[in-house]
């Protein structure tokens, strides 16, 4: 099975291509551009640590040493620069070194940044500034100029082979004697063990160059690259807050149809209604057609009860005008099964909260009412800690299964969309217990 092409110098060396492969070139040219970018880099870095390198100095030359009101207010200032400023200069370093990664590393290098959560400059300044990744790209821009002073020297492993391999011809073209370390030559025969040096050092060179650079190309990728679980948890956030837009969309959706059942279908059936009745009074009472539009006025009050119950089951008028202090005593004497109330709600939690907490207790106590036997419920709901928490018990058999399709597991996953959770305690024989907790922040 053939071997899968390396990624990084580091990968390459062991092969024994690794010599005539592009490896070396690349890794050469990422060691020959690296003081180009640190040298950019390091213009801005020396004005934002200037109060820094003049303690420094201070404190190098001074005896004895500086004096707490001196060294304080440069060690601040200095510190207020490099956070205020490095990030700004960091993220342009970082993008330019990840370009320049795929010189020594072919896998991809994705920037590690988030989303911010809205347009504007503010957004992006404060999900910048509050994210670990461009701490690390500040970081990473701090030592990129020592890295490139190594990288300079890294160089030297090149350049010196070729002049000592280059030594015959130098002397050939110089008129007098050159010195070559502690070897003296005036002729190109002297230079033979000067060069065979140089050829040997040469072949060297690429073993160290890519040493280096696949040294400082793995640093780089850990500092700079986008990690699996960031990425991961970046791709959650998102998940999240899109699923929450969802409900909202939702929600708004069914308000609206509520409000047009409520203004429009119902408005209508309530005044065929009041027509079919004055019909009623016309019609003699022993007429056919008295007995059918009597049939008729019938029907059209039972549809008109269910559109009531229906508008009532999408979203009911007394959630959203007075809050679930208000909406739980409405459902409670909707139930069949005796209900007993202990609501803490001293301030209403946002909308969001309440209309969850609302169908979530709707739906615990028709399964009460359905599936438990239950002779009795009780219902509390207080906040705490900027959290609506939410507990429905009965006296019913227990052995409740969100597995069983009781409509538990929808309830869950309707919670986890608001970050809320919901606990279940059930035993064969009873008593059921639920508990429900819905922040009131729901996003991340």
């Amino acid at each position: 099975m053939p071997q899968p092409p390396p990624a990084t110098p580091l990968q390459a060396l062991p092969r024994r291509t690794f010599p005539v492969g592009a490896w070396p070139w690349r890794s050469a040219l990422y060691t020959a551009t690296t003081p180009v970018v640190g040298l950019a880099a390091a213009v801005p870095l020396l004005v934002l640590v200037l109060p820094w390198a003049v303690l420094a100095s201070m404190v190098a030359d001074a005896r004895p040493l500086p004096d707490a009101a001196t060294w304080v207010p440069l060690l601040a200032v200095g510190a207020a620069l490099v956070g205020g400023f490095g990030p700004l200069l960091a993220l342009p370093v970082a993008a330019v070194e990840r370009l320049r990664l795929r010189l020594v590393d072919t896998r991809p290098a994705a920037a590690p940044h988030r989303r911010p959560p809205a347009p504007g400059p503010w957004a992006w300044l404060r999900t910048r500034y509050t994210e670990p990744a461009t701490w690390r790209e500040l970081g990473y821009t701090l030592l990129l100029p020592p890295l490139a002073a190594v990288a300079g020297a890294m160089l030297w492993t090149v350049l010196l082979p070729l002049l000592l391999a280059a030594a015959p011809l130098i002397v050939a073209a110089d008129e007098g004697p050159v010195t070559f370390g502690p070897v003296r030559a005036a002729t190109p025969a002297d230079t033979v063990p000067v060069a065979l040096l140089g050829v040997a050092l040469l072949a060297l060179a690429p073993y160290l160059l890519a040493l280096w650079a696949g040294a400082h190309g793995a640093l780089a990728r850990a500092l700079l690259h986008r990690h699996e679980p960031e990425a991961l948890r970046a791709e959650l956030v998102e998940v999240t807050r899109s699923r929450a837009r969802l409900v909202d969309a939702f929600e708004a959706e069914r308000r609206r149809i509520e409000r047009d059942l409520h203004d429009g279908a119902q408005q209508r059936l309530v005044a065929l209604t009041m027509r079919l009745g004055l019909a009623r009074l016309d019609l003699p009472a022993d007429s056919p057609a008295a007995a059918e539009v009597a049939a008729a006025h019938d029907q059209a009050k039972l549809v008109l009860a269910e559109l009531r119950e229906l508008i009532r089951g999408i979203h009911p008028q007394v959630l959203t005008d007075r809050g679930l202090a208000a909406a739980l005593p409405d459902l409670a004497d909707r139930c069949p099964v005796p209900v007993r109330l202990d609501l803490d709600l001293p301030a209403r939690p946002p909308a969001h909260a309440e209309a969850t907490a609302y169908f979530v207790a709707a739906e615990l106590l028709t399964n009460a009412a359905r599936h438990s036997g239950a002779t009795a419920v009780a219902v509390s709901a207080r906040a705490a800690d900027r959290t609506l928490v939410l507990e429905v018990a009965d006296d019913g058999r227990g052995g409740a299964d969100p597995a069983a399709g009781t409509g538990l597991t929808g309830l869950a996953d309707r919670l986890a969309v608001t970050n809320g959770r919901m606990l279940l305690s059930s035993p064969p024989g009873g008593p059921t217990r639920i508990r429900v907790e819905l922040p009131w922040n729901r996003t991340p």
